[in-house]
């Protein structure tokens, strides 16, 4: 623990106590307390790589805020500071039975105070009353992330034509580890989250339930990597995902990363799922439009807003 702060509020102690690291106890605590606001909202308010986080123990960068009425677990903020340009980016949730409160805006207060007042802060699907507490908190919209779909049923997609002398096939965890991250990182250099991901982080999707290799479509040139389409099923909801979608710096514009999307919807076609879903960022004019050529259409935004300082 790094701090433990308190308050009264509403007839019961409200504290925030601000963790490196989550017992087990306290990681079912807080992914019980996500499953009911996913419930409530319909999407979850901390992304795959902040619930990824809440196990394992200490994570560099990371921290940890679990906000309690009495002794009840009621609210939830992840902080990670790891990217060595941008602020600190967040997440918070709020049970959906302790909401109205002030149990946001002290959450909120509270990693302000922790980062400095130089603060990033997602608001997953843009809800009314997170644009609303990113308003109180002093923060402004910063970017826009969109989450498109396009059914699969039926689906009619030219065959996939690769560039001369390339060649596709699955992903070998344990041999293309390390050439992989090397593509992911340059890739996504422009990305603060995608393209900061290390072996560790790749280790912890290798061992989610939803991982098959299968579905992660390695592009080569001889022996040299030069793209990937890593898909990803969400079987409760049944949607496939277009889930990382790569092409090496100086392999671009000769079609690789449209044949491996299409590659990619086949894969997920022959699984079954009636449709796809994928992420990006609503000012890559050029993704939004190639995404739009292959029928998929924006389903929900996700907003990240920040300090102005």
């Amino acid at each position: 623990m790094t701090s433990d702060d308190t308050d009264r509020t509403a007839g019961s102690t409200r504290s925030i106590q601000s963790l490196s690291a989550l017992s087990p106890d306290q990681t079912e605590a807080v992914l019980a307390l996500l499953t009911e606001a996913a419930r409530g909202d319909g999407q979850q308010a901390v992304s795959e790589q902040g619930r990824l986080q809440l196990r394992g123990g200490e994570r560099a960068g990371v921290s940890h805020l679990l906000l309690s009425a009495g002794a009840e677990l009621v609210g939830y903020a992840q902080l990670e500071d790891t990217d060595p340009v941008e602020a600190p980016a967040a997440e918070l949730v709020v049970h959906p039975a302790h909401r109205g409160r002030g149990h946001g805006r002290a959450l909120g207060s509270a990693l302000l105070g922790a980062s400095g007042k130089r603060l990033r802060v997602w608001a997953h699907g843009g809800h009314a009353a997170a644009r609303h507490l990113a308003q109180v908190l002093g923060l402004t919209l910063f970017r826009e992330l969109r989450q498109m779909r396009r059914p699969l049923t039926g689906l009619a997609l030219p065959d996939p034509v690769l560039p001369d002398g390339v060649s596709v096939r699955a992903f070998v965890p344990g041999r293309d580890d390390a050439d992989w991250l090397a593509v992911n990182s340059a890739a996504f250099a422009h990305h603060p989250e995608q393209g900061s991901l290390v072996q560790r982080d790749l280790d912890d999707r290798i061992a989610e339930p939803w991982f098959d290799p299968a579905g992660f479509f390695l592009a080569f040139r001889g022996d040299e990597l030069v793209g990937f389409h890593w898909t990803k099923v969400h079987p409760d909801e049944g949607l496939g995902e277009v889930y990382v979608l790569g092409v090496k710096p100086g392999s671009q514009g000769g079609g690789l990363g449209k044949s491996l999307t299409t590659i990619g919807l086949r894969h997920l076609e022959g699984l079954g799922l009636p449709a796809a879903m994928l992420y990006v960022d609503a000012d890559n004019k050029a993704a939004v439009s190639v995404y739009e050529r292959l029928g998929f259409s924006t389903y929900e935004t996700d907003l990240m807003y920040r300090t102005e300082t």
